[in-house]
C-alpha cells in the first residue's frame, strides 16, 4: 500500500506529533535544538553537560566516565553513543532510532550503525567537504552567490602573498581564512608584514587559503533547508561580531538578534533570494537538509557577499526555530526531518517562503553567547542556574524563577539563561559560561552592544564564583566551540 503524501504545513505538524521512531540530538548541551521536543513526540536530548540540573525531563546526562581529553564536539558525541548508560537507553526504548547532530564523523557514523540506528543528515564526509571555505566560494561562484572580491592560493611567504593579491587586484588590506575552523581562530586581519608574521605559522603550509579583500560591513547570518520540494529560507538576522564583553576572539561569532527591519528590506530580500539559489546549488551537490550561510553586507554600498557555509545547524538555530514564523507554521528543522523520514510531502515552498519574508512573521529577540574573556584559569565552585533571570531598575540582575522555555521570557526586563559551565569545571580563556536570551535588541542601530546588554552580561558573570587552579596543575587550552 503506497504511503500517504503529506499535503500541507497542518498535516506535517500532526504527522509529527504522533511520531513513533525514537529521534535523539546528541551533542554537548541540547541548546541548539531545544524546544523541538515540543514538536516532535520520542524527541530526546543526550548531552554531556547538565544544563538543567536533572530537570529537563527529555534530557538525558549520563554520568561521567575516564575518557581521553575531549577535542572536539565530535569526541563527545562518541563518546556519549558508547556510554553504557546511553546504549542500555537507547535500547529500552526500542524502535528504529535516528540520530541528529551538531557536528559528527565517520567514527560517529559507525557507532550509529552499530546501535541499529540512523544518522539523519548527509554523509560526514560529504558534509566536511562542504565545510571548506574554499569549497563554499566555489560551491557560491556556480550558484551566482558571489563572495567577498578574492583569491584563492596557498601562500609561502609574505612576499609570495604580495605577489599574489597584486595579482589578483584587491589591494594590501587583506582577510585570510583557512579552510577550516572557527571565525574566531583561523580569520586573520594581514595589513602589513608585521600582521603577517603574528599569524605566519596557522598560514604558511596549511594549504589554500582564501584571502579576501578587507571590506567595511555587518555581519549577518540566515538559515534555509535544501528539501526535495525546493529550499526553505529562514529570516536574515544579524550577528554580534568580536564584542570583548562577550569573547576574547577577534572576529569570533558571540549571537544574533532577529528582528524584522534588521536590515533594509531589499536587503533581506536579496539575501534571501541568493540563500535560495545557493540552496538549490546544494541539491545539485548532492547535500540536502539544514545549513547556514553567513553574508557580508557592505556599510556603504549594501553590496551583499557570501562570507561562509555551515552544512548543519548552528549556534543561530535556536533563534530560527522559536522565531513567531515557526510557531505560526513549523520550526525550519522539521522540515529537515520530514526530508530524511522518506515520508513523501508536497509543500509549496515559494509560497511558504513568501509568508516568511513577511515582517510580521518576526518578532524582537536576542541571544549573547557569554564566553570567559580573561586570560585567567581557575575552578568554579558556584554558577548561576538556567532559568529566568530579572533586571532590578539599579541594573542588577536576579534568579527569578526556573523554566526552561525562553518563550517564558515576558519583558525586556526578563532573560532566558542557559548555563553551560557547573561547580567543578575549568573556568579558561574563550571558555563557554552560557546563552543569555532576551526579548529585544542587544545591539544599537550602529551595531555596537546597548548600555542594558552590557549590564546583562555583568550580571551573570558575576554570579560565577570561583578558586584559584592548584599550582600544581596546568591546563593546556582546551577551547572549542561547543554549540
Amino acid at each position: 500500500m503506497p504511503k500517504k503524501t503529506l499535503k500541507n504545513i497542518s498535516e506535517i505538524r500532526r504527522y509529527f506529533h504522533t511520531n513513533k521512531d525514537p529521534i535523539y540530538f546528541v551533542s554537548a548541551t541540547n541548546f541548539n535544538l531545544l524546544g523541538l521536543d515540543e514538536w516532535v513526540k520520542n524527541f530526546k536530548y543526550i548531552c554531556y553537560m547538565d544544563c538543567f540540573d536533572g530537570r529537563h525531563p527529555n534530557v538525558l546526562c549520563p554520568s561521567e566516565l575516564p575518557h581521553d581529553e575531549f577535542q572536539s564536539i565530535e569526541d563527545i558525541n562518541n563518546y556519549l553513543l558508547q556510554h553504557k548508560e546511553v546504549v542500555d537507553y537507547i535500547k529500552s526504548r526500542g524502535g528504529k532510532p535516528k540520530f541528529v547532530f551538531l557536528m559528527f564523523d565517520e567514527t560517529t557514523e559507525k557507532l550509529v550503525k552499530e546501535l541499529g540506528g540512523e544518522v539523519w543528515f548527509p554523509k560526514a564526509k560529504l558534509r566536511t567537504s562542504m565545510d571548506n571555505k574554499i569549497a563554499t566560494v566555489r560551491i557560491g561562484n556556480k550558484a551566482g552567490v558571489p563572495s567577498v572580491p578574492n583569491t584563492l592560493s596557498e601562500v609561502k611567504s609574505y612576499e609570495h602573498l604580495r605577489e599574489v593579491t597584486e595579482k589578483a587586484g584587491i589591494g594590501h588590506d587583506l582577510v585570510l581564512q583557512s579552510a577550516f575552523g572557527d571565525s574566531g581562530h583561523t580569520t586573520f586581519f594581514i595589513k602589513s608584514e608585521a600582521d603577517f608574521r603574528k599569524h605566519e605559522h596557522e598560514i604558511v603550509g596549511e594549504g589554500e587559503i582564501k584571502i579576501m579583500k578587507r571590506i567595511d560591513c555587518r555581519g549577518s547570518a540566515i538559515e534555509a533547508c535544501a528539501t526535495n520540494e525546493g529550499t526553505i529560507v529562514g529570516p536574515l538576522m544579524t550577528e554580534l561580531v568580536g564584542f570583548k564583553e562577550l569573547t576574547p576572539y577577534r572576529g569570533g561569532w558571540c549571537g544574533n538578534e532577529i528582528f524584522s527591519t534588521a536590515f533594509p528590506p531589499k536587503t533581506r530580500q536579496k539575501a534571501r533570494e541568493l540563500t535560495f539559489k545557493f540552496g538549490e546549488q546544494l541539491r545539485k551537490e548532492g547535500y540536502r537538509g539544514y545549513f547556514e550561510l553567513d553574508f557580508l553586507i557592505e556599510k556603504k554600498s549594501g553590496e551583499i557577499w557570501l562570507g561562509e557555509l555551515n552544512p548543519r545547524i548552528t549556534g543561530a538555530s535556536s533563534m530560527t526555530n522559536h522565531a513567531a514564523f515557526a510557531h505560526a507554521d513549523a520550526p525550519l528543522f522539521l522540515f529537515h526531518l520530514l526530508e530524511f523520514s522518506k515520508k513523501p510531502f508536497h509543500l509549496g515552498v515559494e509560497e511558504l517562503n513568501a509568508r516568511w519574508a513577511d515582517p510580521d512573521m518576526i518578532d524582537s529577540w536576542s541571544q549573547m553567547v557569554i564566553k570567559h574573556t580573561d586570560d585567567s584559569v581557575d575552578i568554579i565552585t558556584d554558577s548561576p542556574q538556567s532559568g529566568i533571570y530579572k533586571m532590578l531598575p539599579d541594573g542588577s540582575v536576579v534568579f527569578d524563577r526556573f523554566d526552561y522555555h525562553r518563550r517564558a521570557v515576558e519583558t525586556e526586563d526578563e532573560a532566558f539563561f542557559l548555563r553551560i559551565l557547573s561547580p567543578g569545571d575549568y573556568r579558561y580563556e574563550g571558555a563557554d559560561l552560557g546563552i543569555l536570551v532576551t526579548r529585544g535588541r542587544s545591539m544599537t542601530q550602529g551595531f555596537q552592544l546597548t548600555d542594558k546588554s552590557k549590564k546583562w552580561i555583568d550580571g551573570i558573570k558575576n554570579a560565577f564564583s570561583s578558586r584559584p587552579l592548584p599550582s600544581a596543575q596546568a591546563l593546556q587550552d582546551p577551547a572549542f566551540k561547543i554549540m
